[in-house]
């Protein structure tokens, strides 16, 4: 028999930890995505939190019934340290609707990315004779964070319209490698590079066929001719900055709720298009898209017919965002 020491040797209480943390920065992610789904507008960045925040939840619960195989209780996850909490607050933080960029580029650009850098250190580390069922955990976290962060980077690219765009990416990129840095990784003692785009290995065309392609815009011809006229007049109006004009168009019940919903945009009206369309009996939800030199606000207008034509009977304030945070 070899007297040589094998490699990839970890003490039983070593692996147990690092599992239990690999399980904290999972399951943490897990929450986090989930968390963000209500907030992003963007649908193709709402669908890949959503379809990634199961595997984060099976990546979790891999590693936690793991851990009693290695005399460890069963389920419990563990940050490195107090580092690495502050990195994770640091990266949940970007919540407003505007900040889809932000939490794109830090979930899938930095720590999906550390992860895969990290399980593919580990799994090479690992010795085949007697740690075959964590290999086995590794093997598959690895393969499908690296999936992650290749789909993460194909709709990040889409979603970045300029420059300022980009900037913004990077700026926040390093500063959340600054906090993970100071933290370690998330096992503490990870080697730099934290993020190796060598170990991520997925090329963007592997992964488009699992994204959700953006929809084409909406098709003013899908409004009824009679609508659509009263509609375009109405929105013409308020390109033209005719206040009285636009209000003739709206009942007077709902002609200061339209007003307000205008005024969000604070400044004059630049541009406007009908962006969406949904029948409720026989009225429709008209949602249309203002512009001004400063933001962008989306309205939603009701419109029902009367004796004297279509008119807007209510209107909602959907959103509004800085003119460089919108597609």
């Amino acid at each position: 028999m070899s007297s040589e020491r094998l490699v990839g040797h970890l003490s039983v209480d070593d692996s147990a930890r690092r599992l239990r943390n690999y399980r904290y920065a999972e399951e943490r992610l897990m929450r986090v995505l989930g968390g963000w789904i209500a907030l992003t507008p963007e649908l193709p960045a709402k669908l890949l939190f959503g379809r990634h925040v199961w595997d984060c939840a099976q990546h979790a619960d891999a590693w936690g019934r793991r851990l009693p195989e290695l005399r460890a209780p069963a389920q419990t996850s563990e940050p490195a340290n107090d580092a690495m909490i502050a990195f994770m607050q640091l990266l949940e933080s970007p919540e407003r609707p505007q900040q889809t960029l932000e939490r794109i580029a830090g979930a899938y650009g930095v720590l999906k990315s550390h992860l895969v850098t990290v399980y593919a250190r580990h799994l090479v580390s690992t010795n085949p004779v007697y740690e075959p069922p964590t290999r086995r955990i590794l093997a598959r976290c690895l393969e499908e964070e690296r999936r992650h962060a290749a789909a993460g980077a194909v709709v990040l690219d889409r979603l970045i319209r300029d420059d300022h765009g980009r900037e913004r990416v990077a700026t926040w990129q390093r500063s959340l490698l600054a906090a993970l840095e100071k933290a370690g990784g998330v096992t503490g003692d990870s080697a730099v590079p934290l993020v190796d785009p060598a170990l991520l290995g997925v090329a963007p065309e592997v992964v488009v066929p699992d994204l959700v392609a953006v929809p084409p815009d909406f098709d003013p011809a899908a409004l009824p001719a009679d609508l659509a006229g009263a509609a375009d007049a109405h929105r013409r109006a308020l390109e033209r900055g005719d206040a009285a004009g636009a209000a003739g168009w709206t009942e007077t019940t709902a002609r200061d709720a339209v007003a307000a919903a205008v005024a969000s945009l604070g400044g004059r009206i630049t541009g406007t298009r009908i962006v969406g369309l949904a029948a409720i009996g026989r009225q429709q939800m008209v949602k249309l898209r203002l512009e001004s030199p400063r933001a962008v606000a989306f309205v939603q207008l009701r419109w029902t017919p009367t004796p004297s034509g279509w008119r807007i009977a209510a209107g909602d304030l959907v959103s509004t965002e800085p003119i460089s945070a919108v597609p």
